[in-house]
């Protein structure tokens, strides 16, 4: 718990047997789009500017639990240390695979990918529970979008 709220943790180890004391990251933003929890997606990618983490934030609202997928960064040297993190959402259901299914209105990141000769991202996502999808973007766009966004340290990020 961040706060009393559910949120991602970090354990160090160096012969992975022995673990230190977890260590939070990061947690949900109340009011935000990712209040009610947040989930690590797929192992994040090293890049210059640090950490690129994919995750997944839930609202939950009268009509059920809303998941989207939302990015941030985290430092290099010390990734408990979160650089930016987007305010607003970048992924989330709209297509028809992603609101009919077994779990509908659900997009959930699993697997990412960076192809460095064509600066190309590829984020596989569950999609309502019952199939896999792709989303692409520029590693670039997605560092500049990051970088743009208010720091942790303004206030602007709960």
């Amino acid at each position: 718990m961040i706060g009393g709220r559910p949120g991602v943790w970090l354990s160090r180890s160096t012969d992975l047997r022995g673990w230190a004391a977890p260590e939070p990251v990061f947690g949900p933003r109340p009011g935000w789009w990712d209040s009610a929890r947040v989930g690590i997606g797929p192992p994040p990618i090293e890049t210059p500017e640090g950490w690129l983490v994919i995750y997944h934030g839930v609202r939950d609202t009268t009509a059920g639990a809303l998941y989207r997928v939302g990015l941030l960064l985290l430092d290099l040297g010390n990734p408990t240390v979160v650089r930016a993190r987007a305010a607003e959402w970048v992924l989330g259901p709209s297509e028809p695979y992603e609101l009919t299914g077994n779990v509908p209105g659900v997009v959930f990141p699993s697997g990412l990918t960076h192809q460095p000769a064509t600066d190309e991202l590829r984020l596989y996502y569950g999609a309502a529970n019952s199939c896999v999808a792709m989303a692409t973007a520029r590693l670039t766009a997605v560092l500049t979008h990051l970088l743009t966004q208010p720091t942790p340290e303004s206030g602007h990020i709960p």
